[in-house]
């Protein structure tokens, strides 16, 4: 199993169009072949003393896929690519992190 987990800047003012964006994004990939996971979340505060401030101009996206190709796949959907389109010049950075579980095998370095 493959995890990503993605940090998506927005542009200022931009947030909740490109949240609605998003919203409409899901479920399309959730019905991919290989997804798991696909969420978007936005930081909130629940009052733990070990908490980061949160970050409202970051949508964070956790996944889980069941192989590297089907991963590959999902970046290269046609509604990824119209995603894109729609979210032009609202994204203004993002981070992608790539894992898999402690208990599998790993990947080579």
């Amino acid at each position: 199993m493959i995890h990503v987990l993605a940090e998506l800047t927005i542009a200022p003012g931009a947030r909740d169009a490109f949240v609605e964006h998003f919203r409409a994004l899901e479920p399309l990939v959730r019905a991919e072949v290989g997804c798991l996971e696909y969420r978007g979340a936005l930081e909130c505060t629940i009052g733990i003393p070990i908490q980061e401030s949160p970050r409202a101009d970051v949508l964070l996206v956790i996944e889980q896929w069941s192989g590297e190709a089907e991963l590959a796949a999902h970046l290269d959907a046609p509604h990824m690519h119209e995603f894109g389109e729609r979210t032009s010049g609202m994204m203004i950075g993002r981070t992608i992190r790539i894992a898999q579980d402690i208990s599998g095998p790993f990947a080579p370095q």
